[in-house]
């Protein structure tokens, strides 16, 4: 499927807009022959110019190096990857991560879980606990399906539960506690609660206790690196405690898991022994102007890699133009325009984006393509339907972001 903007834009309307210089004189595609193409894998001599728009458009280069940097990182430290799969949305991605070296993913949702899971992909960690019958019970069916899947628990009501109904279907499951880290939304408190906690899994016939879980999400984008390493450590030391406390208790505490693509060389001292990075494949404008550690004004460990591709729809004033992508296409201020530092963006409307500029001679034109950075990975990548893999002009595969159908699937 298709961004629901690519549906709405005919191909000879698309064509009638580029401009003549960029159209050239090579042959142009319809909207159905593109999808053709697609839908069977035929990508010779497709283009960005192709494409409908707005598209999310991968920089395969950029994506590879990312991918490489973080998994050379886990090799030197020892600290595995369980790459967060709510970035991207994309099982294509998770399997080449852990082709990588990473020993899994986690996931958000239930739905990302059996999404996940129905794509081949092992060594899932569902991140929320399971609460309700519902969610319970799809919990239990994936513990069925998968061995190496593993839940979250905080509460003892869920403990119970979840037993339960694991009982009931004659199914074992793997579980971590999840420890508060600073982060409100969720975890027990550390200390002798979570110790309690942990001890009910463990004495439970149909769970296996297998570590901790503790996420410092106050950490991942506070500003400099020292202080981002002072606030991590602030927040999951008192589960790290816990974690020893649970291990001298005699309880088999192999994982202690969390973290983020902010604190990736920050948690190798925390003693997780894996981590939950997620952004660093793409990279958005707000992870990019934390500050890394040899830099304290921009976050350049990872190279951003993911664009949204618009179109300029209109120019009919001085210094700015709009474009098609709007508030629906999850449009932000924040955003930032690719090579083009002197554009800004603003808010134009559902459909519509707005590029300002201060210098006359930007002669940005009706019809050219822009290509922007977005704010927030997550959120953007929620509203698109593919990634078009680009090697500079060229698009060389397209894959599918899952969970397109309805909301039972996201």
């Amino acid at each position: 499927m298709n961004s629901r903007r690519q549906f709405l834009r005919a191909a000879g309307a698309a064509g009638a807009l580029l401009p003549y210089a960029a159209r050239g004189a090579r042959t142009e595609l319809s909207y159905p022959e593109v999808e053709a193409r697609i839908a069977r894998h035929d990508f010779k001599g497709l283009t960005k110019e192709d494409l409908g728009t707005p598209a999310l458009i991968l920089d395969e280069a950029l994506f590879q190096k990312n991918l490489e940097t973080m998994a050379a990182h886990s090799k030197a430290t020892g600290i595995k990857l369980r790459a967060h799969v709510k970035i991207h949305k994309c099982p294509e991605i998770s399997k080449r991560q852990i082709a990588l070296g990473a020993n899994g993913v986690c996931c958000a949702t239930t739905a990302e879980s059996e999404l996940l899971i129905n794509s081949g992909v092992h060594g899932v960690l569902h991140t929320c606990q399971p609460a309700g019958r519902s969610q319970i019970a799809r919990t239990v069916a994936l513990a069925r399906r998968d061995p190496t899947f593993t839940g979250v628990l905080d509460d003892p009501i869920t403990v119970a539960a979840l037993e339960e109904a694991l009982a009931a279907a004659h199914v074992k499951m793997n579980v971590i506690v999840d420890v508060f880290a600073g982060l409100n939304r969720q975890g027990c408190q550390p200390g002798e609660n979570a110790l309690q906690l942990a001890q009910k899994v463990d004495q439970s016939k149909h769970m296996k206790l297998a570590g901790m879980m503790g996420y410092s999400g106050g950490a991942s984008h506070t500003h400099g690196w020292e202080a981002r390493k002072k606030k991590s450590g602030d927040d999951v030391s008192a589960m790290i405690e816990t974690a020893a406390l649970c291990r001298k208790s005699g309880l088999p505490i192999e994982i202690i898991t969390g973290g983020s693509t902010g604190t990736y060389n920050i948690d190798t001292e925390n003693h997780f022994t894996e981590l939950q990075a997620g952004s660093y494949i793409f990279m958005d404008t707000l992870y990019r102007r934390i500050g890394g550690k040899s830099d304290e004004h921009v976050y350049s460990d990872f190279e951003p890699a993911l664009s949204v591709m618009t179109t300029v729809i209109s120019k009919t004033r001085p210094n700015q133009c709009a474009v098609d992508y709007g508030n629906k296409a999850l449009l932000r201020t924040t955003d930032e325009v690719k090579g083009r530092p002197g554009v800004r963006v603003d808010i134009g409307g559902a459909e519509y984006g707005m590029l300002l500029w201060n210098d006359g001679d930007r002669d940005i034109k009706l019809g050219e393509r822009v290509e922007i950075y977005p704010s927030n990975l997550d959120t953007s990548v929620n509203v698109y339907d593919r990634y078009y893999v680009a090697r500079g002009e060229s698009i060389v595969d397209v894959w599918p972001i899952m969970g397109r159908a309805g909301a039972v699937q996201r």
